[in-house]
């Protein structure tokens, strides 16, 4: 008994967690990972969100704490895991870029937790937590601050072509930004996209309102872009 024990020390096949410490690290994977997808959702913006990606980051943070365990301090053992792992195709395309540094967060928090460095685990989820809430509630990096997108056809072959519209514009908006313009294929008329900033005291459906008894304007929509897109 005690020449298997010690060919199992020799080898790095023994326990080097014990069954407590197993599940301590499981434990805190799990609750890195639902906080680190908590974080996520919250400071999430753009059109591409995903609650798949969500349990992405849970399932990520607890089996790379597994892997770091199987590991341990053994060398070959990692070097064949690298193998094991390296058949495994992901197809899916990370659509954010910013969802990379979640994914990279997971990993990190997993491999902390899974070689028992709490203090670690958790300060560091903590830390990055923090400062993506703040990079959210400031913004931080947007170049136009946007509310509103307006887009419409107008009639190129009025007459008056240059002041209603554009009068409506001034009263209901604080801001306003012509991003695009096409022209159709007959040039009778042209498709123009606006971002606008409403005025506190009105909204962009009394807007739309005046806007759509102009004669010159059809296909009107407006388009709630504070949290979706970014110029």
């Amino acid at each position: 008994m005690e020449t298997t024990q010690e060919f199992l020390n020799i080898t790095g096949l023994s326990h080097i967690y014990s069954y407590f410490d197993i599940l301590m690290n499981l434990s805190l994977s799990i609750f890195l990972g639902l906080f680190i997808s908590y974080v996520y959702k919250l400071t999430h913006k753009g059109v591409s969100y995903s609650q798949s990606f969500m349990l992405t980051i849970v399932f990520v943070t607890i089996i790379v704490a597994m892997v770091m365990m199987v590991i341990g301090n053994n060398i070959a053992r990692a070097f064949a895991l690298v193998g094991a792992l390296s058949i495994i195709r992901f197809r899916t395309v990370v659509k954010d870029t910013k969802d990379t540094a979640y994914i990279f967060l997971a990993l990190a928090s997993g491999m902390a937790a899974g070689t028992s460095s709490y203090f670690l685990a958790m300060s560091g989820a903590a830390v990055t937590s923090i400062v993506a809430y703040l990079l959210y509630i400031t913004n931080y990096g947007s170049i136009y601050s946007s509310e509103f997108i307006l887009r419409f056809r107008l009639k190129t072959n009025e007459s008056s072509i240059d002041q209603a519209y554009l009068k409506i514009l001034k009263n209901f908006t604080k801001k306003t930004n012509l991003l695009h313009i096409e022209p159709s294929g007959d040039s009778l008329s042209s498709r123009l996209t606006f971002d606008v900033i409403m005025r506190k005291d009105l909204s962009p459906s009394e807007m739309s309102l005046e806007l759509s008894k102009l004669d010159e304007i059809t296909e009107l929509v407006v388009v709630a872009s504070e949290h979706d897109i970014d110029y």
